[in-house]
């Protein structure tokens, strides 16, 4: 089973647009490249992901661009933002990066910048990152988010052989926001609808286990990633080294606000967890 790449610095590369693409109301795809993609080496998980840098206005930052020291050196109010994005797909030969994110109108701040992409324009990425692909070696396999990790769900579908078995709970506005995926045969895709009432976490719930050992990947907005990560732990007594989870989100946080509270409750959770042993 692949584990989490060891903490260190992320490096940046600057990258080109070459082409943007709306998916679906609510999903805009950002291909890049440019001479900095070479630069790029891929992370081998499937829920891969960048940070795109965001300077603060007016600033100037030294090259060659360094996180650590811009944090070490300005001031709070000079430094740049950055936001967390999945990479969808890398493609060597073709020297193209491929980001899916989701874009909420104008609220926000990657989503409007990503409207207002065209081809040409650059930007800084610091990764990759990631923590997850699917384990070839589990019985099958449990796939449960939102909007937010479809591109990490549809890059793990892809990777898994034909012959994979599992299920997947992909929860999203309505009908409109759905994505044709190419999932194994034996892997059913269940679309949950937020507009219809539908109960992402009670679904799982319900859901008749196949026998095995599974691996599952649940990802999204926090509160769903909460019910689910407590129901599979508590109820159906999977391992924690059997289960990936992350809360990309919360609903009504902003970025800096989630990331706050995501590091103080990971923190508790350790506490406790050594606590218990």
């Amino acid at each position: 089973m692949v584990t989490k790449a060891s903490a260190k610095a992320k490096p940046a590369t600057r990258l080109r647009v070459l082409r943007t693409e709306r998916l679906n109301p609510g999903m805009i795809r950002i291909v890049a490249g440019g001479e900095g993609i070479v630069q790029f080496t891929p992370s081998g998980f499937t829920d891969s992901y960048v940070k795109v840098v965001f300077p603060a206005a007016g600033v100037t930052y030294p090259e060659p661009f360094d996180m650590r020291r811009i944090r070490a050196e300005y001031p709070a109010e000079q430094q740049p933002r950055t936001r967390t994005f999945t990479v969808r797909d890398f493609d060597a030969a073709a020297g193209e990066l491929t980001i899916d994110l989701v874009h909420h109108g104008g609220e926000g701040l990657a989503g409007p910048w990503a409207a207002a992409l065209v081809p040409g324009d650059e930007f800084t990425v610091l990764g990759p990152g990631g923590g997850y692909a699917p384990d070839p070696a589990a019985d099958w396999h449990l796939l449960v988010g939102d909007e937010s990790a479809m591109p990490a769900i549809a890059a793990s579908l892809e990777s898994m052989p034909i012959d994979a078995r599992g299920h997947v709970f992909l929860e999203v506005g309505d009908e409109r926001d759905q994505q044709s995926l190419r999932n194994p045969a034996n892997v059913s895709l269940h679309w949950m609808h937020r507009s219809t009432g539908d109960d992402t976490a009670g679904a799982v719930r319900e859901l008749d286990f196949p026998a095995g050992m599974v691996h599952a990947f649940v990802h999204g907005e926090a509160d769903l990633v909460r019910a689910v990560r407590r129901h599979l732990l508590n109820e159906r007594g999977v391992a924690r080294d059997r289960l990936s989870v992350s809360g990309y989100w919360r609903r009504g946080r902003t970025d800096e606000r989630w990331r706050e509270e995501k590091a103080a409750e990971k923190a508790r959770e350790k506490s406790e967890q050594q606590a218990g042993e």
